[in-house]
Order: structure tokens, then C-alpha cells, then sequence
């Protein structure tokens, strides 16, 4: 077994080698994904640098920022030199990260198609590792006034009350709702229970004179419209 003694620390390394001093002279993106982290947690644990630490961390996640993106803190704290601090500058990071990457195109303030839709509410429902049950609400010409979150449930499911619904619609003076929830498992299709709520919220809604215009459902990798697909 190599004895932690004879490692060498980052700060005996070649400046030009080193993480901060790296990207320093030779710019962010001269550096990798683990060194870029390295940056993040600081210093490694008396066996192994900051920078071997991230690729152990990288490695169990598959080199997939996006999976590492979806981790929690107990899940992070669990890699030998990561305590709790540690693990809220990696999630912090990747979710300014995530942030910035949606706020590149200016959210649509009319809803014309379902695509403006899902570029309304990605931001919210992407990586998440439970179900979450929001509205976007809609005024004249289908103009957003906002969204809400009804509610959150586990990985298969989240509970929605149409009184919810309904009375955020009225608080708003809202016309029209789009149904949006997401399915962490990644799949786009649409259940016989998605199928059968967004029906009865429409029915509920003409009482209302309150229009449901589509339901959306959100993965990580895309989405489905039960109205595109002809399923209200």
C-alpha cells in the first residue's frame, strides 16, 4: 500500500500544473473537468490531491457533469475528504452552471407553442431526483403572468389538487393554465393517470371559463405536450 507520505501535493507540482495557477496563465479552458473542481473543494485528504480526489469523484459518476449535477450533499459527503462544505461548493457550482446555460435565451413572455413552454420551466425541472407539479398561468393572447409549484411527491409520483389549481388561477386572474410535472426516470411518455387528470382539469376549467392549453411532461432530456400529441 503506498504510504501517504510520499505523495506529492499539488503545491510541489510544476506551477504551470497546478489548478489555479493554470487556469490563471493558460485561461478556464485549459483545464479539466477534475481540475476545475479541484478548484471548487480547495485540498484532498492526506492520501490523495484535490485534484485525484475529483477524478475519483468524476469516475464514480462516469465523467457525466450532469449526473454529478444531480447528486445530494449526503451523497457527495460519503467520498473520503469531502465534508459538508465541500459538497455545497461542487452543488453551488454546477448550479450556477445550470443557470446560466438556461438564462442564454430570454424566456418567452407570450406562450406561443409548447416548445415556450418547456423553455418556461426546464430550469425547474430538470435534474431532479423526485416529482414536481407546477402551472404556468396565462392572461390574454396566452401572455405568462407566472408559474407555480402545486406540488412535490417521490420518484414515481406527486399528489395535485385541483382546488390548488384552480384557486392560483383565479388569484391571478388567469384565463388559461399549462399543466407541467416531470418524470425523473427520463420517461417522455405520458401515463394513463397524466392522460386522465389533464382531461378532468379541463372539464373543471369550463366551469371556470379557465382554459387548460397542454400539459407538459419534463425530463432531462427533452419533453412531451399532450396537446401535440393529441391526447387531451
Amino acid at each position: 500500500m503506498e504510504n501517504y507520505d510520499n505523495k506529492i501535493s499539488i503545491k510541489s507540482w510544476a506551477e504551470e500544473d497546478r489548478p489555479r495557477e493554470k487556469l490563471s496563465g493558460q485561461g478556464r479552458r485549459a483545464l479539466t473537468d477534475a481540475e476545475l473542481i479541484a478548484i471548487l473543494i480547495g485540498s484532498g485528504s492526506r492520501t490523495e490531491t484535490a485534484v485525484e480526489l475529483s477524478k475519483r469523484i468524476l469516475h464514480h459518476y462516469e465523467n457525466d457533469l450532469n449526473k454529478l449535477g444531480k447528486a445530494s450533499i449526503a451523497e457527495l459527503c460519503k467520498f473520503k475528504g469531502i465534508g459538508e462544505a465541500k459538497a455545497i461548493s461542487i452543488i453551488a457550482a454546477l448550479e450556477i452552471g445550470r443557470r446560466r446555460n438556461d438564462t442564454e435565451s430570454q424566456a418567452p413572455e407570450f406562450i406561443n407553442s409548447s416548445k415556450d413552454g418547456y423553455n418556461i420551466m426546464r430550469r425547474h425541472l430538470m435534474d431532479l431526483n423526485h416529482e414536481e407539479f407546477w402551472i404556468i398561468l396565462l392572461g390574454r393572447s396566452q401572455k405568462v403572468l407566472g408559474k407555480e409549484l402545486i406540488s412535490k411527491g417521490g420518484l414515481t409520483a406527486t399528489v395535485c389538487d385541483p382546488k390548488i389549481i384552480f384557486l392560483s388561477a383565479i388569484q391571478y386572474q388567469a384565463s388559461g393554465i399549462i399543466l407541467v410535472h416531470n418524470h425523473p426516470s427520463g420517461n417522455l411518455k405520458a401515463s394513463h393517470e397524466d392522460i386522465s387528470l389533464t382531461r378532468n382539469l379541463i372539464n373543471a376549467g369550463r366551469m371556470l371559463d379557465i382554459k387548460i392549453f397542454d400539459h407538459l411532461i419534463i425530463t432531462d432530456n427533452g419533453y412531451t405536450s399532450l396537446g401535440d400529441a393529441d391526447l387531451m
